[in-house]
């Protein structure tokens, strides 16, 4: 909510809907009934990216006259998702996270209901995690002859709950960037292939090697921004190198003497190096974070 606000920024209208505790996606979508009534829905999970979008399987689920439409694609570790077991080019069961899973088709993070979705998710139970999973929530409906469709997703797809799985998704993302300039780099500051800088941006003395993003308000001193690099608005990196990276907005990266490469670093993040003596690292580090000295 903090970060998206009301949606205005992105020219959409946003409602909030509070889930009390983290009871499950089926939990999710229940006390979601006052506010859908008797819509179709599209439930997209945050931590997902699909190149292409969900338009063209909106538009199937529309025409199909399904109840539910899932979207699967095939993983090497299938124990780590919702997994659906297929037959003669139906689905016929969901586990989630099977110890053993029964195919490679993984559940993508994207799922398409018609109302009859609220009568699975008030029928079903809580899991031995104590979640409403919406895997039984889906199950229910094959078994009760609902119509369930699957659809194998076509390019590329990633779930990124993990740190290269983000960069990976950064990296997908970029190749396909085009240059554009809405600040001006300074003349002693070298640009290389397909960058994009946002407004009130200041670049000095410094080289950029596309593909890479800087966001609106950064400031970029004597620095190099190498390839697949995500610079957030306002962040500032003097005297520094970074690559294949996301740096989140608000950020001050100075004076590291070294190249910070492969890396996520969160919002408001300060970086820098002291070579007085003694040498030592300081740090204050928030909850699940995951740091590499060399």
């Amino acid at each position: 909510m903090r970060v998206v606000g009301d949606g205005s920024q992105f020219g959409l209208t946003i409602s909030y809907i509070r889930q009390e505790a983290p009871l499950g996606l089926a939990h999710a979508v229940k006390v979601s009934r006052d506010f859908l009534q008797d819509d179709s829905f599209v439930m997209y999970l945050g931590d997902n990216l699909l190149k292409s979008g969900v338009g063209s399987f909106v538009a199937e689920f529309e025409k199909g006259g399904a109840d539910a439409q899932i979207l699967l694609a095939q993983v090497e570790n299938p124990s780590d998702f919702g997994v659906a077991e297929i037959k003669e080019g139906r689905v016929i069961a969901l586990e989630e996270k099977p110890k053993k899973p029964k195919s490679d088709f993984a559940l993508v993070g994207v799922y398409l209901f018609n109302e009859r979705i609220f009568e699975a998710v008030d029928q079903i139970k809580p899991s031995r995690r104590g979640e409403l999973e919406i895997t039984d929530a889906i199950q229910y409906l094959i078994d009760h002859g609902h119509v369930v469709n699957s659809h194998i997703v076509d390019g590329w797809w990633k779930d990124t709950g993990k740190l290269e799985d983000m960069l990976e998704a950064n990296h997908m993302v970029l190749q396909d960037f085009e240059s554009s300039l809405e600040s001006e780099p300074d003349s002693a500051t070298e640009v290389h292939g397909a960058v994009s800088v946002a407004k009130n941006v200041t670049i000095q003395r410094s080289v950029l090697r596309g593909p890479c993003v800087i966001g609106e308000g950064a400031r970029i001193i004597d620095a190099y921004i190498g390839p697949f690099t995500s610079v957030g608005a306002n962040t500032e990196i003097v005297s520094s190198e970074v690559e294949n990276s996301i740096i989140l907005e608000e950020c001050v990266i100075s004076d590291i003497g070294g190249r910070i490469g492969d890396s996520l670093i969160g919002r408001n993040v300060t970086v820098s190096r002291n070579d007085k003596p003694p040498r030592a690292y300081r740090l204050m580090v928030g909850d699940n974070s995951n740091i590499v000295v060399f």
